[in-house]
């Protein structure tokens, strides 16, 4: 059995719950944040067994998508202005950070 984390960007969030929901994968989502663009994410938790877990990377792969977003710059507000950027910036944002992790015993009760 593996528990597969994905952090994905808020757009993607519901695209990829109505997926895993079609393909019978049970989910919890958190509501997390970014640290970079301090934005909104969102946390999958999805157990799965062994044989599963390409087909759900395989969906988060497909509703998950990386694209090009101008960002403006955060103040410093107290903090180091040495690296604070005047003007916006256009960064790459979505797609999805994915940690499969062992489970050594599973429970529901």
């Amino acid at each position: 059995m593996k528990l597969i984390v994905a952090v994905v960007q808020g757009q993607d969030s519901n695209r990829l719950s109505n997926a895993l929901t079609k393909a019978k994968f049970r989910a919890t989502k958190l509501a997390s944040t970014g640290g970079f663009l301090r934005s909104g994410n969102t946390t999958f938790l999805i157990g799965t067994e062994d044989s599963l877990v390409s087909s759900a990377l395989e969906l988060i792969r497909d509703n998950c998508r990386a694209r090009e977003q101008m960002v403006a710059p955060v103040s410093p507000m107290g903090g180091n202005a040495d690296s604070y950027i005047p003007y916006p910036v256009e960064v790459e944002v979505g797609g999805a950070t994915v940690f499969v992790l062992p489970i050594e015993q599973f429970h529901h009760f």
